[in-house]
């Protein structure tokens, strides 16, 4: 596997926390809520904006190659460092992101470089999948001559 450096990525989060409850209260038989039942305030949301310019260093879960791989084909990767902002954990080392392929050029047999895109559109972390909008990360193969 490969570890890829990502740069230009911009994701909002709303990491509201939810809590499920079952059950009434005793005196009235409504509903009790959700911070009754846990002893405490469910946390805000928060909104979290990744700076544009951070760099992911991800790893590939799905093999992708300019001769074999086709435009829209699913890409898979790993984040392997977590990502931090104002000191806290924006995204956690681990986190999955997923993408397509966004262009594929194979090599020529006289001229041509091959050439492959991948375009990565979200990130789950903790059972939440996030929309993500980052740049294409693009390679084209060396010259052969």
């Amino acid at each position: 596997m490969r570890t890829l450096p990502f740069a230009g990525l911009i994701l909002a989060t709303s990491a509201a926390a939810l809590v499920a409850a079952c059950g009434t209260s005793a005196a009235d038989g409504e509903p009790a809520p959700a911070s009754a039942i846990v002893g405490r305030a469910a946390p805000a949301a928060r909104d979290v904006t990744i700076p544009s310019g951070t760099l992911l260093h991800l790893t590939l879960s799905t093999a992708v190659a300019s001769d074999t791989s086709q435009v829209e084909d699913a890409v898979a990767a790993e984040l392997t460092n977590a990502v931090m902002v104002g000191g806290r954990t924006a995204l956690p080392a681990g986190a999955l992101v997923a993408g397509v392929v966004g262009a594929v050029d194979p090599a020529g047999r006289v001229k041509g470089r091959a050439r492959l895109a991948l375009d990565f559109t979200s990130v789950a972390s903790d059972g939440r999948r996030y929309a993500l909008s980052a740049e294409r990360f693009s390679r084209q193969a060396s010259a052969t001559k």
